[in-house]
């Protein structure tokens, strides 16, 4: 088996350490620490007891880990990003345990991040160098600033990029890259009096609604959604400002821009569902072919993944 490689100017005290790792000068790894296999620990970082690293994981230099983190595989940790593990932190008083901070498969974080104790940064997420993260952040989110806010997703082709130009395109149904979900262009009328659009259900709707929802006074740094429905179909209209819209069917992923009242979006059951970047004064209408049932919601994005997959 392919050993691990130890240089002799680091102190590596654990002996749990896989095969194809290597492990450069002036490391400090403690003896209760996991580090799994082909992963890279540059120069200069410190890696506690209580800390677990997947496979393939790669640490830049001056990256301390601290007692409490669980890092998954194959991600990428920038050179001086820091994990806290105390929220009160006081000289020579340890808590009774550390809160678990957890880095999911594929996410990266960059330069000079700051990730607050007991969060979790989700699968294949992009935290941005110098970002301040004070909340946890959803799966292939790309998150900037200080407080980290959601700016994008991973991956998430903007409609016109993906050849959909809502304001140009014909009314009826236009087809996305994401499976079953339609944009729509809705009848619009418009003279001295005023402006209408019009919807009919099981026609330019394409079901019957059996329950309506409205989502307002959003800040801009809230994201809604991050969800699926196993049975329910859901249509949305922002029918004041605008938000964005990212469907997910577990392969694809399309981000869409809700900025007129005669735009909608049919997301059908198994497509996972973000709603983010809302304005002002952003009033987002959403019917439903379904009465509220807690049961038909999946909330947890590796289970859609693997649902989705099952059902193709």
């Amino acid at each position: 088996m392919n050993q691990p490689f130890i240089h002799p100017l680091s102190d590596v005290q654990s002996n749990a350490i896989g095969s194809g790792t290597r492990v450069w000068q002036f490391v400090v790894v403690l003896p209760s620490a996991t580090i799994g296999q082909d992963c890279n620990i540059c120069s200069h970082c410190l890696i506690e007891n209580d800390v677990v690293i997947g496979d393939r994981v790669t640490v830049k230099s001056g990256v301390q880990l601290w007692d409490g983190l669980r890092v998954g595989d194959d991600v990428f940790i920038g050179p001086n990003a820091s994990f806290a593990n105390d929220r009160f932190p006081r000289s020579q008083q340890k808590p009774g345990k550390f809160l678990v901070t957890t880095v999911h498969d594929g996410a990266s974080i960059g330069a000079g991040a700051v990730i607050l104790p007991g969060l979790e940064i989700g699968r294949s997420a992009m935290v941005a160098a110098g970002a301040v993260v004070t909340r946890s952040v959803p799966p292939n989110a790309v998150v900037v600033g200080n407080p980290a806010k959601i700016v994008g997703y991973v991956d998430a082709a903007r409609g016109e990029d993906a050849g959909v130009a809502p304001a140009k395109a014909e009314l009826g149904a236009s087809s996305t890259r994401v499976n079953g979900v339609m944009l729509h262009r809705l009848p619009r009328v418009a003279d001295i009096r005023g402006s209408l659009t019009v919807g009919e259900f099981d026609r330019s709707i394409p079901f019957a609604a059996k329950r309506y929802f409205m989502v307002f006074d959003v800040p801009s740094v809230e994201t809604r959604g991050e969800h699926a429905h196993r049975e329910c179909h859901q249509f949305l209209i922002c029918v004041r400002g605008s938000c964005a819209v990212v469907a997910d069917d577990g392969i694809n992923r399309q981000e869409f821009l809700l900025d007129r009242q005669d735009l909608g979006i049919h997301l059908p059951p198994m497509v996972w569902g973000i709603q983010y970047k809302y304005s002002a004064d952003a009033v987002l209408l959403v019917f439903a072919s379904h009465y509220y049932d807690s049961a038909d919601y999946i909330r947890d994005y590796s289970q859609f993944r693997q649902l989705a997959g099952a059902a193709a």
